[in-house]
């Protein structure tokens, strides 16, 4: 090979090198400008959520006095602990008395935006703490969804003046509301509550947990390791894969039809709404577990039956612990899936008016996606807020079920 062959041979190696490099430089930066705009989106999201829902986690609050010695209320003590408290201050004239404060403390125009179900927060401080019939207490009060309305700039332009005017005396404050998690649904937005919704995810969560892990993780495990390799076990396994790729409204069409069929005043029923989600999260969980069984060593399979391990025995003692990461990996995709599921729960009717939380699985119940749903469909502005703080509440559950199932993951995780 002459030098001037030689030296066209290089070049050309040396091009090839150039582009080679190139080319993988440009997937590096294609990679870190993915990973960048999902990092992106991702704190955009939490950013708009958090600043939209910090005002769904307030409310509107009317402060002033109530001196309760000079009320000329009659019940005692001992009234306020029976079961019909509220009825007996109710009809002693607790909200006559709460409204005379008002007036004598606010003014008449003020007093009018008190809100109507104020005076159920005093009786239910009165209850709590008796002693309080003999003494004066500042109490701090929801004011009307038009007095907060306004305060947010949005509201009746004739009450804004009178916003103005009690916010500059202190009287009227936009307040941390606790209420707002152990309350449940409401036609104004100042006094709903996201307990009702969060305890009924949690009851349909656990059915759904007690009913799609262990059938799912049994199915996979006879699948893979006992069911006959012919073309019936393959038309299951192929069923099962498009059953995961099946719209969950299917699976509500289904709740529907088979489960309210058999129990039709189960209507909106944590237990109901825990089957059908467990319809739509047992596929994932086969999947996911069939693949954690494949991705054990066959070399521990032949061991623990050289030592004289049953086939029972080679599974449940040693395949699964070691494919129980996988499982769970699994297990926590479905599940997460089935917590922020809405079409499947709203065929089955969970999507009702209910103003108290769930005694049980069979009470009547909604779920916090739901809840969710029907909030963001109100005109008020109020109810904007109280969604994105429901939504907030929705991505804690998330993170702290998923966190849970990460951390009981890890705990069982076994290394070879």
């Amino acid at each position: 090979m002459n030098e001037a062959a030689r030296l066209a041979r290089n070049a050309r190696i040396a091009d090839r090198l150039r582009q080679r490099y190139a080319s993988e430089r440009r997937f590096h930066a294609f990679g870190f400008a993915a990973v960048a705009f999902s990092a992106l989106i991702l704190a955009f999201l939490l950013v708009t959520m958090t600043s939209n829902g910090i005002g769904g986690f307030q409310r509107a609050e009317l402060r002033f006095p109530i001196n309760f010695t000079e009320a000329g209320l009659t019940v005692d003590e001992a009234q306020l602990s029976g079961p019909d408290a509220l009825q007996t201050l109710e009809t002693d004239g607790l909200p006559q008395v709460v409204s005379f404060a008002a007036t004598q403390a606010l003014g008449q125009p003020a007093a009018a935006q008190l809100n109507d179900g104020a005076w159920r927060e005093v009786a239910a401080m009165l209850i709590a703490n008796p002693s309080l019939l003999h003494s004066r207490r500042e109490v701090s009060l929801p004011a009307s969804k038009d007095l907060a309305a306004a305060m947010r700039g949005d509201g009746p332009p004739e009450l804004r003046g009178l916003t103005r005017q009690l916010g500059d005396s202190g009287a009227l404050k936009a307040r941390f509301d606790p209420g707002f998690l152990s309350r449940s649904d409401a036609t104004d937005p100042q006094q709903v509550g996201i307990w009702g919704a969060l305890k009924g995810s949690m009851l349909t969560m656990l059915v759904t947990l007690l009913l799609a892990f262990p059938i799912g993780v049994l199915a996979a495990v006879y699948l893979e390791e006992f069911a006959p390799r012919n073309r019936w076990s393959e038309l299951i396994e192929v069923s099962i894969n498009n059953l995961a790729a099946v719209p969950s409204i299917i699976f509500g069409l289904l709740g529907l039809a088979v489960f309210l069929g058999a129990f039709p005043n189960l209507r909106s029923a944590p237990v109901i709404g825990g089957m059908t989600l467990a319809l739509m999260t047992m596929p994932v969980i086969v999947i996911s577990g069939r693949n954690a069984i494949k991705s054990v060593p066959p070399s521990i399979r032949d061991a623990a039956l050289a030592i004289g391990a049953s086939r029972v025995q080679v599974i449940f003692h040693h395949i699964l612990p070691l494919a129980l990461p996988g499982i769970m990996t699994g297990t926590i995709i479905g599940m997460a899936r089935a917590l922020g599921e809405t079409a499947p729960l709203l065929m089955i009717g969970m999507r009702a008016f209910v103003a108290s939380p769930p005694s049980g699985f069979t009470s009547p119940s909604s779920v916090l996606p739901v809840q969710i749903f029907l909030w963001s469909d109100e005109i008020s502005r109020g109810f904007v807020e109280r969604t994105s703080a429901a939504i907030i509440v929705l991505l804690l559950f998330l993170l702290a079920m998923n966190g849970i199932a990460i951390y009981l993951r890890n705990r069982f995780e076994k290394r070879w």
